[in-house]
């Protein structure tokens, strides 16, 4: 027998027993959300300050308009990646806003001071600036930019489920944080041709662009992924695994530190310290992570293929669906199907049924491996509600994505493992609410 209500529950109680209507005013959405919005408005606004100030107008509106040309490729492919269960924009909004706003700012202003510490204590400005790039920086830049991994974790947990939601988040917050960086280097550069009147390829902007937009668009992301793999495995452990939860973040935020600190310090390793830290580490770790998470990608569509056919079985799904939900390629044609059939709304509808059917996926899969949080079978019912809502729309477009990408697939009996422990074998009883 199921251990937890069928159905959700409201709080219940005297009054003053805690229930979420009374809660305290700071405890309120809004005030939350407002405050949020409120830091990240006043950090962006102090960093534009200071960036102007050190790259002048003309410096910071060149700087602006080369510094945005890798932002759209980067969310692009962080967005690819999250394809299979993408995450809402408000999350990718957040992660860029904090990057490149209180990050950045985070960053100048501890930077600086450290430095100025180091070059006042030792009297040798020129070791201070190369401690401060190999140490200091990266030490306080990836803190600030874990920052946002933390808080997603934390306070977003429905949408950060696995090491994909990891690696976005953590991308994208260091392309928002390496946009307002590139601004200042390119800008400063600018400032620099303007005084020697350099122009052209021989000028230090067009050196300083080649290094940070063509050859390492990725380097602050890569850094950054390390912390969000981090997160993302712990986010795969059960709740009662307190010590992995925290090393495993941890770990991966000293990482991001180590190869952070060797590409700073590449300067100082000769004539070719760069391009040989580049080829022989910066590439093969780049080619790593990135076979890591398409790797990731595939297995959560296995995923889906294997937990769904569950639900199948109790009826609320079709026999072709798990077999089209599990494929990039049927879902593609299905949004298509409906777009060409029905307009644009329902090819919306069928994006969300998608995208419910793969959170379905994985919260039984987590359940099945002791991992469900204590509102499984809540959480369980309010996805199969928002898939039953959206049938009449998306299991046409579905049906037709499967016969147009395989034959047709058999009911499939789940396994003698699919059981959770104190819950059905199958997920409802024969009798099914929402059956028409």
């Amino acid at each position: 027998m199921a251990t937890f209500p069928p159905y959700p529950t409201h709080p219940t109680g005297p009054p003053g027993s805690g229930a979420l209507r009374h809660a305290h005013w700071w405890q309120r959405k809004w005030v939350r959300y407002g405050a949020l919005i409120t830091l990240l408005a006043l950090s962006g606004l102090v960093i534009l300050a200071l960036v102007r100030e050190q790259t002048g107008t003309e410096g910071f509106l060149v700087g602006l308009g080369l510094a945005i040309l890798p932002v759209p490729l980067l969310i692009a492919a962080f967005r690819w990646l999250d394809r299979v269960e993408p995450g809402p924009w408000r999350n990718l909004l957040f992660a860029f806003s904090w990057g490149a706003c209180a990050a950045a700012l985070i960053a100048i202003v501890a930077n600086s001071f450290a430095t100025r510490w180091i070059a006042t204590a030792t009297a040798d400005p020129s070791s201070a600036d190369t401690l401060g790039a190999t140490v200091i920086a990266p030490v306080v830049e990836e803190t600030a930019k874990a920052a946002a991994v933390l808080l997603v974790f934390l306070f977003r947990r429905r949408d950060f489920t696995g090491i994909v939601d990891g690696v976005v988040i953590a991308g994208v917050t260091a392309t928002g944080f390496a946009f307002t960086e590139n601004i200042l280097y390119l800008g400063t550069a600018f400032g620099t041709d303007q005084l020697t009147g350099d122009s052209g390829i021989a000028s230090v902007t067009a050196a300083t662009f080649f290094v940070r937009v063509i050859m390492s668009p990725f380097a602050h992301p890569l850094f950054t992924v390390l912390t969000g793999i981090g997160f993302g495995i712990a986010a795969l452990s059960a709740d009662r695994h307190h010590v992995r939860r925290v090393l495993l973040p941890l770990s991966g935020l000293l990482l991001a530190m180590g190869m952070h600190a060797i590409w700073n310090g590449s300067s100082t390793f000769g004539e070719y310290g760069f391009f040989a830290v580049y080829a022989a580490f910066m590439v093969p770790a780049f080619g790593l992570l990135t076979w890591l998470v398409i790797w990731t990608r595939q297995r959560e569509l296995r995923t889906v293929r294997e937990e769904l056919p569950a639900y199948a079985v109790a009826g609320w799904l079709t026999p072709a669906e798990p077999f089209a939900l599990g494929s990039m390629r049927a879902r593609r044609i299905a949004r298509q199907y409906a777009r060409a059939h029905a307009g644009k709304s329902a090819a919306r509808a069928v994006a969300q049924y998608e995208a419910y059917a793969t959170s379905l996926a994985f919260l039984r899969h987590r359940g099945r491996r002791g991992r469900a949080g204590a509102d499984f079978v809540v959480r369980e019912r309010e996805l199969l509600h928002e898939l039953w809502v959206r049938r009449e729309v998306a299991r046409p477009a579905l049906d037709h994505a499967a016969r147009m990408t395989a034959p047709p697939v058999p009911v499939m009996i789940p396994p003698s493992h699919w059981p959770l422990h104190g819950y059905p074998a199958t997920p409802y009883p024969a009798y099914n609410p929402y059956r028409s």
